[in-house]
């Protein structure tokens, strides 16, 4: 979950050689590769929704291609949904799970050495800016609009969440299409805010005050947790929706300025927050940190990833289910809500062949569409149905209330206010050189939070190397 929300430190800026030098070493390392075999085939009346589009699904028939996923829940249902798209459309996919951390700097050295090992892979939307600007990646509006592959009204690719189409896509075009996703909401204890006579909060200083009111230092009990991790799917996955909540903007007449007001007050809030009101190894916490702590009732909220209500109510961990509640993000002094807009998604691998692009595009428009999402969610068998489905119409569905009651109160209605009001495409600065800025804030932050540097002090010095990387 996030980035989403597995996602590790982003790579220092790579340059191409130190792509290579990094994928080299990595060698097989990541590789928990996963085919087909062993899974049970679906018959062919299970491939009824699918085949009432209007193309041919067996027009790359006999291709094979592999695609890279990260271990998560959500791509292990795809895996076992597998067979179904085999027996579709003729086309052999090995699917290869590469750990998050891994996944993004092995893509990157595969697109860039064109050697084409991957048809597709499970993508973060920060790294579409890069993709696109060396050309890595093709823009899939051309299949979209080929009527050969693409049907239309059956794919219905409006209604794929536009906020997660919008961070897929560069000056209009859309480099991937998203799979899974998430926002940001407020996670709290229901009966804990009750007893205590709160309200989930509205602005950033009614969070604070909750925070402050749940807090008992003394008997180290805490009344909040973020993530302190370094790295740019971390601390930089939550700072940036505090620096636009305080009205912080990252390009400013086309210079890069990380280390204005705006930002240095954000940082000095973040910092305050876990300072006083979090529990001390916060700092170093991930969101499983995040989401293990209050699974077992040792802080009372977060802010953190929709995705993680599949963690907090596993039956055989939590301590809390029934008791928990979701709100949107807060507003910042500014007056905006700035949720997260995150997801993975896929593109096609610009140097695959032909055929290989083919069989790429059908097996993201079989992932992708209505029929593989609702078999992925509430006709799935399972424990742990996806929450992160990617269409609009879909999380709507009374189908999907039902299957996502496990939840808690108020979760869907925080999700969809969320998706429909406080998304902000730009919520981090959407450029090529991503990986290095987003790796460079994260170490500037991680500082300030462990108390090493001052806020304006970090950001200073993370504004010169931004400012040099840009140059470079």
């Amino acid at each position: 979950m996030s980035e989403r929300s597995f996602g590790g430190r982003g790579p220092r800026n790579p340059g191409r050689r130190e792509i290579l030098r990094q994928g080299a070493a990595m060698g097989a390392a990541g590789l928990v590769g996963s085919s087909l075999a062993g899974a049970a085939f679906a018959q062919a009346d299970d491939l009824g929704a699918y085949k009432s589009a209007k193309i041919n699904w067996r027009q790359a028939e006999g291709e094979s291609i592999t695609v890279a996923l990260i271990p998560a829940s959500y791509f292990d249902i795809l895996i076992g949904l597998g067979p179904q798209f085999e027996a579709l459309t003729g086309i052999k996919v090995r699917f290869e799970k590469i750990p998050p951390g891994q996944i993004r700097q092995k893509a990157m050295l595969d697109l860039s050495s064109k050697t084409a090992t991957y048809a597709t892979s499970a993508t973060d939307p920060m790294y579409y800016p890069l993709y696109a600007s060396n050309k890595w990646v093709d823009d899939l509006d051309q299949y979209l609009d080929d009527k050969t592959l693409t049907d239309a009204a059956w794919f219905n690719v409006d209604d794929v969440i536009k906020s997660w189409r919008d961070s897929a896509s560069i000056n209009g075009k859309l480099y991937g299409m998203p799979y899974d996703g998430e926002v940001t909401v407020q996670v709290y204890r229901k009966d804990l805010y009750a007893a205590k006579g709160l309200k989930p909060a509205d602005t950033y200083d009614e969070f604070v005050s909750n925070a402050k009111a749940l807090t008992d230092a003394s008997a180290r009990t805490y009344g909040v947790a973020l993530r302190g991790f370094a790295g740019a799917g971390q601390n930089m996955y939550i700072y940036p929706s505090l620096f636009r909540g305080f009205g912080g903007t990252w390009i400013e007449g086309g210079k890069v300025d990380v280390n204005s007001k705006p930002a240095v007050d954000a940082l000095a809030w973040y910092v305050d927050l876990l300072t006083k009101y979090a529990p001390p190894a916060v700092r170093n916490w991930n969101w499983p940190d995040i989401a293990d702590a209050f699974s077992q009732g040792n802080i009372p909220c977060y802010i953190d990833a929709s995705s993680s209500a599949t963690v907090i109510t596993n039956p055989e961990k939590s301590k809390v289910i029934g008791k928990i509640a979701y709100a949107r993000w807060p507003k910042g002094p500014s007056g905006k809500r700035v949720t997260s807009i995150w997801n993975w998604g896929f593109p096609i691998n610009a140097a695959a062949s032909p055929k290989q692009k083919k069989a790429a595009w059908l097996f993201i428009t079989w992932a992708c569409c209505a029929e593989t999402q609702i078999r992925g969610s509430w006709k799935y068998a399972g424990a742990g149905k996806r929450s992160g489905v990617n269409r609009l119409s879909l999380v709507r569905a009374p189908e999907f209330a039902t299957a996502m009651q496990y939840a808690g109160d108020n979760f869907i209605p925080a999700v969809l206010e969320s998706l429909n009001q406080d998304t902000d495409v730009d919520w981090r600065p959407r450029v090529p050189q991503w990986p290095a800025i987003g790796d460079t804030m994260a170490t500037a932050i991680q500082a300030a939070l462990v108390g090493q540097k001052k806020p304006k002090e970090a950001l200073d010095e993370a504004q010169a190397r931004i400012q040099q990387i840009l140059k470079g």
